[in-house]
């Protein structure tokens, strides 16, 4: 019999014993515990936040039937990802996505997950109010004698409004599984728009012309796709304080979770990003609804209710951002008045930054290509495999050796590509079908010059 030192042994132990009995949290018995469906509504809020209204503009990047394969890879790897995540937990004794990385690689992992864990739900908390500001702005000059160039409708106005009112008020809760009922209504909404989505599919989309590579099977910017369908389905981030506010967490209770959860994500998101797709194809942007006409009373209600969304979204980006501040500076446990004060900074830091920036499409890509890939790709493959004893040949072995380079691949290249590459951003602007004289378009193909002409004049006339 061959010799193990004693703290592989017990390692190899505790990854053999990934049972039912396995709790990763200890230090959260004095919050409120969420139940089981409870847990899959703040996994699945996550997720459908605001990247989603992205994924329409991810098929025009990478080509509409290499952009739905590469949605239903990123599900999966999201998925696989999560769970990798709570055994890595597991096998370090941690409980924590940032305590993981320390116990993994020390303090320079530590500081450089902490720096990733800030920075994405932080830049997401901007496009939340980007997303706040535009929907409802639009949904506000569509009410019967309302100026629509008041101020007191523009984007700015209702983004510190919203804010003040909604945002702050429900970021200032301790306990994430208050947020279930509020994620349960969030979720609703999100079938809604769903459903309008799909409605104007078969309404509006004839009646738009077709780019004529609209059904070409890969396009070049395929990496950046990646990007904003990471940015969409992240939610690494907050997965530990999830896991940790079940009732009796468990290993394999977390599966079951993530894979319904996941499950749900990814109907939504193939429907929404096909459905988005084939009404505007070539001619997709990055917020879906500035393709939408503003005398669209249907997509207003749809617009009202993805407002209501994301500000019921934003809180659980803010308790991430909130407890990497609080783990790294003040030991992770602030008293009520720091607590307070610390929240308020944060809200008022990220509405700041989102009143100076309108387009919403290079938020989501970069957010994606610098924050998403190497939280979902590169950081829980790379623990896993430190502190696995599993053979080479194991699955979960050989998908996070996969995952590692591809990760790294999408992070510099995507971040190249959207530097060097920008999309074009047509925010606030009338699409050119909106206009009266172009109501009678066919579905005919038209080239991108065609496009592009009709759009500028139509753009045009908006300011004579």
């Amino acid at each position: 019999m061959s010799y193990q030192r004693p703290e592989l042994s017990d390692r190899r132990q505790r990854e053999t014993h990934l049972s039912d009995r396995e709790s990763l949290v200890s230090g959260h018995e004095h919050q409120r515990k969420s139940c089981h469906s409870a847990a899959v509504f703040n996994v699945v809020n996550s997720v459908i936040g605001s990247g989603i209204i992205g994924l329409p503009y991810s098929m025009n990047q990478a080509g509409f039937p290499l952009g739905i394969l590469l949605l239903f890879w990123v599900s999966y790897i999201t998925d696989f990802s999560l769970i990798l995540l709570i055994k890595g937990g597991a096998l370090s004794g941690t409980d924590s996505y940032q305590s993981l990385v320390n116990q993994t690689f020390g303090f320079p992992g530590y500081l450089l997950l902490s720096a990733l864990q800030f920075m994405y739900p932080f830049i997401a908390m901007i496009s939340y109010n980007i997303i706040t500001g535009d929907t409802l702005s639009k949904v506000f000059q569509r009410i019967p004698g309302v100026d629509p160039g008041s101020v007191f409708i523009g984007r700015h106005f209702i983004i510190v409004v919203s804010t003040a009112t909604f945002t702050l008020p429900l970021s200032l809760y301790r306990d994430i599984a208050k947020l279930g009922k509020i994620s349960l209504i969030s979720t609703v909404l999100t079938t809604i728009i769903l459903g309008i989505v799909m409605t104007r599919a078969v309404s509006l989309g004839p009646n738009i012309p077709k780019t004529e590579d609209a059904w070409v099977f890969a396009k070049p910017n395929a990496i950046q796709a990646i990007g904003v369908m990471s940015f969409a389905f992240i939610c690494h981030h907050n997965c530990f304080l999830v896991y940790g506010s079940l009732e009796e967490p468990t290993v394999a209770k977390w599966c079951r979770i993530i894979h319904t959860s996941i499950l749900v994500s990814v109907f939504i998101c193939v429907l929404f990003a096909t459905c988005g797709y084939l009404t505007f194809t070539g001619f997709t942007q990055g917020d879906l609804f500035e393709n939408y006409c503003r005398s669209d009373d249907l997509v207003t209600f749809g617009r009202f209710c993805y407002g209501i969304t994301v500000i019921l979204t934003y809180p659980i980006e803010c308790f991430v951002t909130r407890e990497v501040i609080a783990n790294v500076f003040f030991g992770g446990n602030p008293s009520s008045v720091f607590h307070i004060i610390l929240t308020v900074v944060i809200v008022t830091a990220a509405t700041l930054v989102s009143l100076l920036i309108d387009c919403l499409g290079i938020v989501l890509e970069l957010n994606g290509v610098l924050c998403a890939a190497p939280l979902i790709f590169i950081i829980p493959s790379a623990c896993y495999l430190k502190l696995s004893n599993e053979p080479r040949t194991h699955m979960d072995k050989i998908m996070a050796c996969v995952m590692l380079p591809v990760g790294a691949l999408v992070m510099v290249v995507g971040f190249i590509m959207a530097i060097t590459s920008p999309q074009d951003c047509t925010h606030g602007q009338e699409m050119f079908y909106c206009f009266p004289g172009n109501s009678s378009l066919t579905n005919s193909s038209w080239t991108h010059l065609q496009l592009t002409t009709q759009l500028s004049l139509g753009n045009l006339s908006i300011f004579q």
